[in-house]
């Protein structure tokens, strides 16, 4: 294990662990201070969004790292776009890199990078851990869906390199959402997603709702244009072209 206080974060790095979120949980939850980032080289027993796993080969990204709550960490809903742009930012900013509501990363239209963010409360300080995934080297087989790597448009970057752009990219961001506010944050993002106008489906648990991208509501809900109105959904799977039916005509 190494220790390094870069940027103010203390960066654990491990040649393998089950999940790192699952650490920086049982950490947060044994009293540790926010600030703590923990990497691993390979990650056996991942998850993503939706309880899906998430596989952490060597040489891809494994991060998770510890915050505690004061007035700001109050508005957990500003993470996600806040990780996002952090996890996008470190990846190099390469306009072929989209980012998918509300805090998946794409290539084309395959998945490339994700995040998660877990919160607690529990009996003393609450606190939030985001988890950072990215398919740098190896881009694992997952039926039935696309998944891509960075290797596939250049070298792939060091882990650990990445793991620290994705540190001082979370402080920047941080520091211009307290500054600027979450307008600043969901134009950011909006700048680095899909154009506006792409044809979107959203499944919402078994029930697909259709139309195309409207960018974000002021509090970051998925606007989508069906049937001529702006709609917008707080929650659901967003499919990405290919498996998105086109919208019902007006009328």
């Amino acid at each position: 294990m190494v220790t390094n206080g870069n940027t103010g974060w203390r960066l654990e790095t491990h040649d393998s662990l089950p999940s790192t979120s699952d650490l920086c949980i049982a950490r947060a939850e044994a009293g540790e201070g926010a600030g703590l980032a923990v990497l691993a080289q390979r990650q056996t027993r991942g998850r993503g969004s939706r309880g899906r796993s998430w596989a952490g080969q060597a040489g891809n990204l494994a991060l998770s790292v510890l915050l505690r709550p004061d007035g700001a960490l109050h508005q957990p809903a500003v993470w996600p776009f806040l990780g996002a742009l952090s996890l996008h930012q470190a990846l190099g900013g390469d306009p072929r890199l989209r980012l998918k509501w509300p805090n998946d990363i794409l290539l084309g239209d395959a998945k490339l990078a994700g995040i998660l963010v877990e919160r607690g409360t529990g009996a003393g300080p609450g606190w939030l851990v985001i988890g950072f995934g990215a398919n740098l080297l190896h881009a694992p087989a997952v039926p039935g869906r696309q998944v891509a790597c960075l290797a596939e448009i250049g070298a792939a970057p060091d882990a650990q390199d990445v793991a620290r752009r994705v540190l001082a990219a979370l402080d920047d961001w941080h520091s211009v959402w307290r500054r600027d506010g979450f307008d600043a944050i969901r134009s950011s993002w909006i700048a680095r997603a899909h154009p506006l106008g792409t044809l979107l489906s959203v499944d919402l648990g078994g029930i697909r709702r259709s139309g195309t991208f409207a960018g974000l509501a002021p509090d970051g809900a998925l606007l989508l244009e069906i049937g001529g109105r702006e709609q917008r959904i707080d929650t659901g799977e967003v499919l990405l072209p290919h498996h998105a039916e086109r919208p019902a005509a007006c009328g």
